[in-house]
C-alpha cells in the first residue's frame, strides 16, 4: 500500500507566510485578537487593492486562522482571529518575534526586578507596521536601569522604544479602554498584576 503524497500542497508554514500582505493581515488580526476589523479598514490600512486584501482574507478564513462576524444592523462582514485554532498561540508567538517583542522580554523585562504588567499599545498592537513599539509598563524599578536596557534593545530590534511608566497604584486598565492594547508581560508573583 503507499503512503500518501505529503507534496500535494504545500506546507502550512509556507501557505502562511507566502506574501507581506498576508503576514500584516496575521500581525493585524493575530497580535490584538480582540480587535474585529473590516475590508475597506484594511484596505486603507494596508493601502493594496480591496480584491488583495479579500482573496487574502479568504485564504486565512480557509485555513481556519480568522472568523467572521457579522453586524445585524449594518451587515458589514468584520474580520477576527479564531482563538481556538490550535495555532493560534503558536502564530501569535511567532508575530510577537517578528515584531521584536521577544527580544524586549529577554533584555528589559526579565532584568527589571520590580515590573508587574506591560502592554503593547499603538499602532503596532493594532498589527500595523511601524518603526516605533510603544509601550505602558507597569510597576517600581529603577527607571535609569530601564532606560539603559531599552537603549541596547532599540539596536537589537531596530525600533524606537516609547514608553510610559505608571506605578502599581496609579495604574488602572480603564486608562488603555480608548486605544488599542495587549497585554504582553504579567509577573506571576506580584501580588495580583494591575487593578482593573
Amino acid at each position: 500500500m503507499a503512503l500518501p503524497s505529503i507534496h500535494n500542497s504545500p506546507p502550512l508554514i509556507d501557505q502562511l507566510f507566502s506574501g507581506k500582505i498576508r503576514l500584516k493581515l496575521l500581525a493585524r488580526l493575530l497580535l490584538n485578537p480582540s480587535s474585529q476589523v473590516y475590508l475597506r479598514q484594511l484596505e486603507r490600512d494596508l493601502n493594496v487593492s480591496s480584491n488583495t486584501v479579500r482573496l487574502e482574507l479568504n485564504k486565512l478564513s480557509e485555513m481556519k486562522l480568522i472568523s467572521t462576524v457579522e453586524a445585524q444592523e449594518s451587515k458589514i462582514k468584520k474580520y477576527i482571529a479564531n482563538t481556538f485554532h490550535p495555532l493560534y498561540s503558536d502564530l501569535r508567538s511567532i508575530l510577537l518575534k517578528y515584531v521584536g517583542v521577544d527580544q524586549l522580554l529577554e533584555e528589559v523585562f526579565y532584568k527589571l526586578g520590580e515590573l508587574d504588567e506591560v502592554f503593547l499599545t499603538g499602532d503596532i498592537a493594532g498589527g500595523k507596521e511601524t518603526p516605533f513599539i510603544d509601550l505602558v509598563m507597569v510597576g517600581e524599578f529603577n527607571k535609569e536601569f530601564l532606560f539603559q536596557l531599552l537603549e541596547r534593545a532599540e539596536k537589537l530590534i531596530q525600533k524606537k522604544i516609547r514608553v510610559v511608566i505608571y506605578s502599581k497604584s496609579e495604574f488602572k486598565l480603564d486608562l488603555l479602554k480608548w486605544i488599542q492594547y495587549v497585554s504582553i508581560y504579567k509577573c506571576d508573583v506580584c501580588g495580583g498584576g494591575a487593578k482593573n
